[in-house]
């Protein structure tokens, strides 16, 4: 009797549980991460499948072990039902690895069984990248599921044909003529091919989609009123770019065709950039109306590698042809008000230097609030280069004055105090703050450490701009490159953060005006 004890805990472990979610992340309170959705509807129920998360806090690594579904009958009741670990690679592949149970998809066949896609590592093979995909069976989407092709799987870098692409991220279609297609893919590289009816046997051969403007990532296929359409994690980078500022974030892109292999032309951008540097999302119909699924970093202690899936309504414009969609807000759950607060960044636009600056570095990072245990590039301000300048400066408009009477500043380094490479503490840093005639350095202490804040206190100015001045180690034209993962700007007293301007407020080096009436 002793030995079932674990297994009588586990299975109470895995049972489903009912989730009254108040809004987005739809898993919110941090116990368990849910990433890369993809939606299915089978009668009166939306299913979600997802991976799940599990990297520890501060690991930027992808440490995902299992599916995990959610359902309801009314997205907008805010009731769900979660079941956790309904598959695991190595327990429903027996040519796979465990981990790495990377974006999969569940699509009903005709046959009223339900199939899962799913990129998994192959134990063997002789591949250069082991990711393949295998197809799993089930009579229902909670499994148990077991594998449709135990031959091994159906796509890979040596299966049906060689590659030299990463095979994850299947999204299958089952079109209205009973023919089905798969199509993967990733760093830029989408394949597409046609599969036989029984769902696991590629027929025809493998082709390589064009049309899917910045393409990078996680597509997902479906159809409405004829047209077909592509969505897809874009990585479209730089300051103009209607996608992304930054390298290391995508948007939700998406195109359009007349068939299921194309010709695709590129339609536009759904979702903007959210709060985790990736992007996946799936959409469907459901009770008449349209979802939207993807996945964020705003659940409890969540990042970039602890995702949760949010669902918000996908709305088309069918005054143009063909239909398009429209641009999707992301929404949140309602939260409290903000506690008062002496850090008046939070309101200020913030511009610096080397502005729109590598597009690695996020500039938006600077006083998001956010500092993370291993920040990725996209987390801070920076500046680095090939050749980097002597200094550089960064800083705060706000559109009313404000007072203050202190900073604190998180620098980042990968390389020692002193060093004319990489990026290194600062030799030298000083504020300014802009007052009558110009320009006015502010006295203080200004020390120069990393791995915490580090603060200055001065005696209270009254200004509507602030600049952090930096010099940067090195000498002659060899400097290191600097870098900021948070800067906030005290005042006297806290108070209540207002929300920060959506255009940049004038400079004040420009204007050569300060009102002295502060809003403090």
């Amino acid at each position: 009797m002793p030995a079932m004890i674990p297994l009588i805990l586990l299975a109470a472990q895995l049972a489903p549980e009912t989730i009254n979610s108040r809004g987005n992340p739809i898993l919110a309170d941090g116990r368990y991460y849910s990433t890369d959705p993809a939606p299915l509807v089978d009668g009166d129920t939306l299913w979600i499948l997802a991976g799940r998360d599990e990297a520890p806090k501060g690991v930027n690594d992808f440490i995902m072990n299992e599916w995990q579904l959610l359902s309801t009958k009314d997205p907008a009741s805010g009731v769900w039902r979660h079941y956790p670990a309904i598959a695991r690679p190595e327990r429903v592949f027996a040519w796979a690895e465990r981990g790495r149970a990377y974006a999969g998809q569940i699509v009903k066949g005709r046959d009223g069984r339900f199939y899962l896609y799913a990129p998994v590592l192959q134990r063997d093979g002789g591949a250069k990248d082991r990711f393949a995909i295998g197809v799993a069976v089930a009579d229902r989407p909670t499994g148990p599921w077991r594998d449709a092709h135990p031959s091994g799987p159906i796509i890979s870098q040596t299966v049906p044909v060689a590659n030299d692409i990463q095979n994850i991220d299947p999204t299958v279609l089952i079109d209205d003529d009973g023919r089905i297609y798969i199509y993967w893919g990733t760093f830029g590289r989408l394949r597409a091919m046609e599969l036989a009816p029984d769902m696991v046997t590629p027929k025809g051969p493998e082709q390589v989609v064009t049309g899917a403007t910045g393409f990078f990532e996680a597509p997902w296929i479906m159809k409405r009123r004829g047209t077909y359409y592509l969505l897809y994690a874009a990585n479209t980078t730089g300051p103009g770019s209607a996608c992304t500022p930054t390298l290391y974030h995508a948007c939700q892109a998406y195109a359009s065709a007349p068939s299921p292999m194309g010709p695709w032309t590129y339609r536009g951008v759904v979702l903007p950039p959210v709060s985790s540097t990736t992007s996946h999302a799936g959409a469907v119909p459901f009770k008449g109306r349209w979802y939207l699924a993807y996945h964020t970093a705003d659940a409890k202690g969540g990042g970039h590698f602890r995702r949760s899936v949010a669902l918000d309504p996908m709305a088309w414009d069918d005054s143009v042809s063909p239909p398009a969609i429209r641009p999707v807000k992301p929404s949140r759950a309602p939260a409290p008000p903000p506690p008062p607060t002496r850090n008046r960044a939070l309101s200020a636009w913030a511009t610096v230097s080397n502005a729109p600056g590598p597009v690695q570095y996020w500039i938006a990072a600077l006083n998001d609030g956010v500092v993370r245990a291993s920040p990725l590039p996209p987390d801070m301000w920076g500046n680095w280069t090939k050749q980097n300048p002597a200094s550089a400066w960064i800083e705060y408009r706000w559109l009313r004055p404000v007072t203050l009477n202190g900073a604190r500043i998180r620098f980042f380094a990968d390389h020692p105090a002193g060093s004319d490479e990489g990026v290194a503490p600062p030799a030298a840093w000083h504020l300014e703050y802009w007052g009558q005639g110009g320009w006015r350095r502010i006295a203080g202490t200004y020390p120069t450490g990393v791995e915490r804040f580090q603060e200055v206190r001065f005696a209270p100015v009254t200004t509507r701009c602030l600049r952090a001045v930096l010099e940067a180690s090195g000498s002659g034209d060899r400097h290191a490159g600097l870098a900021v993962e948070e800067w906030e700007a005290l005042s006297r007293r806290p108070v209540t953060v207002t929300a920060r301007p959506t255009t940049a407020p004038a400079g004040c080096s420009r204007d050569g005006r300060l009102s002295l009436s502060s809003d403090n």
